[in-house]
């Protein structure tokens, strides 16, 4: 499967990439949107089988990498259904808050009902925002995560910035996101598995083959480990590294704030 070149399909002020398509920037937002309220109400049906189960194992992963303590507050931002909100909700407890922001109105809502149908209230509250102008005060949070959301920001510069803005001095961020396998024999395997079966899952289980073919595609373009590393550096992150996970399909690049 031949695919475009992160380094060599550049954008520019006008134009982005979605997927593997060239469009005006500002279009990328309302095609993203449309994308995630198709597949809104099958989100975590689809996350389970996409990865058989093993999404659970990254996040847990991200959780335990966090420092999360009681009392600490958290920006769950690109937040979706709340798979990250409802664990650290438990773990700061009643002293601390949790928020689960989303650009997306249709996520936020699933996300919503899902953690009030399991009870979690009090110390969530849901904010439907941008990460490229996030609204929050300077020096807000103790942690902030992303978790496969990033590769869907237009300006990712942009959106790194506001993060390290609102993040606290001795703060963190986590970033999970899908990104370059680090075995050819694997890489192969997972073009494959993305591009012929994905589509046809999301067609049966989701009713929309289009947006799973945009979601492989949008893997493909987000910036590999090095270079995610680098764009946190420039953004003012310190101590900034990456773990791999499952081979390099996924990665966490974790950063600080001093």
């Amino acid at each position: 499967m031949n695919t475009p070149d992160t380094n060599d399909t550049q954008t520019t002020e006008n134009t982005t990439h979605f997927g593997f398509k060239q469009v005006e920037s500002s279009q990328k937002v309302n095609m993203v949107k449309e994308v995630f309220q198709s597949v809104a109400a099958k989100y975590d049906i689809m996350n389970d089988l996409m990865s058989m189960g093993v999404h659970r194992l990254w996040k847990r992963y991200t959780i335990d990498c966090s420092g999360v303590r009681a009392g600490h507050k958290v920006l769950d931002l690109a937040g979706g259904t709340g798979d990250l909100t409802a664990k650290f909700s438990r773990i700061v407890g009643e002293s601390g808050q949790v928020v689960l922001a989303d650009i997306n109105d249709a996520m936020l809502k699933v996300g919503r009902d899902k953690l009030r149908n399991k009870g979690i209230v009090g110390n969530v509250e849901y904010v439907q925002a941008n990460a490229e102008a996030l609204p929050f005060p300077d020096n807000s949070f103790d942690i902030i995560t992303i978790a496969f959301g990033l590769r869907n920001v237009t300006d990712k510069d942009k959106a790194l910035a506001s993060m390290y803005r609102v993040l606290k001095p001795g703060g963190r961020l986590l970033v999970l996101e899908f990104s370059k396998p680090t075995n050819e024999m694997l890489s192969k395997a997972y073009d494959m598995y993305s591009f012929h079966l994905l589509p046809k899952i999301g067609q049966v289980v989701a009713n929309d083959a289009d947006s799973y073919q945009y979601l492989a595609e949008s893997i493909r373009m987000h910036p590999e480990q090095e270079v995610l590393k680098s764009m946190m550096e420039t953004a003012g992150f310190e101590q900034t590294t990456y773990h791999n996970l499952t081979g390099g399909i996924v990665a966490l690049h974790r950063g600080f704030k001093f």
